[in-house]
């Protein structure tokens, strides 16, 4: 798919995430990549072979809470 160079990570490396934007829609809350990758504002990914990728979004102090 990519036609740049250097060219970008595929959908199947572990930086897939670092590929050029191909369409972005912030109101949908979602952006194509060029490598074939939807990426969701939740961080949650959808692939092209149609595996789905859940959000892996890191926690920081703030969303952290501790039971009573």
């Amino acid at each position: 798919m990519c036609q740049h160079q250097p060219a970008c990570p595929t959908a199947d490396s572990a930086d897939r995430e670092a590929a050029r934007l191909v369409a972005h829609h912030p109101e949908q809350g979602w952006s194509l990549l060029c490598n074939g990758v939807l990426l969701f504002e939740d961080t949650g990914e959808l692939l092209p072979d149609g595996q789905i990728i859940a959000p892996h979004r890191p926690l920081t102090a703030g969303q952290v809470t501790t039971a009573a």
